[in-house]
């Protein structure tokens, strides 16, 4: 047996939409003790995983199968501003999206998209209310939770 070669599980989740429509997985592929530092989420073809936000995160997103669309609301004033991204497996960039930026992310394809982000400072099941659920109707009528 070779030294230091270490072999460990790595844990998967099912995801849900809010209706309890199961829309893809979410897998935890690096951590650091209770901290992940890298997952990858993964959602089935026109599925949408969302809407939410993060109080204490930022993340840095970049799609290695498929396409997604990320949809961007962000606080001015009292309402959200609405923005859109495009991430495409066939023509790599990342995408950083800062604390307190509510995040929905769609598969705009016909196979399964593939996610991943690196979360700034590492998603830590420590922190209560860290995320925040949004439905549209809320960000549209400039709810803040």
């Amino acid at each position: 047996m070779i030294d230091r070669i270490s072999e460990e599980p790595a844990k998967k989740v099912l995801t849900h939409d809010h209706g309890g429509k199961e829309n893809g997985f979410l897998i935890e592929l690096f951590k650091d003790g209770d901290k992940t530092d890298v997952y990858l989420t993964a959602a089935s073809p026109g599925a949408f995983k969302g809407y939410h936000l993060h109080r204490v995160r930022a993340a840095r997103y970049m799609c290695v199968k498929g396409t997604m669309r990320i949809t961007l609301y962000s606080r001015s004033g009292d309402r959200w501003l609405r923005e859109e991204h495009v991430l495409d497996a066939g023509s790599p960039k990342r995408l950083f999206i800062p604390k307190d930026v509510a995040t929905g992310l769609e598969n705009t394809g016909d196979e399964e998209a593939w996610l991943i982000n690196y979360p700034d400072p590492p998603y830590d099941p420590g922190l209560k209310d860290e995320q925040v659920e949004y439905t549209l109707e809320e960000l549209e009528q400039g709810v803040v939770k």
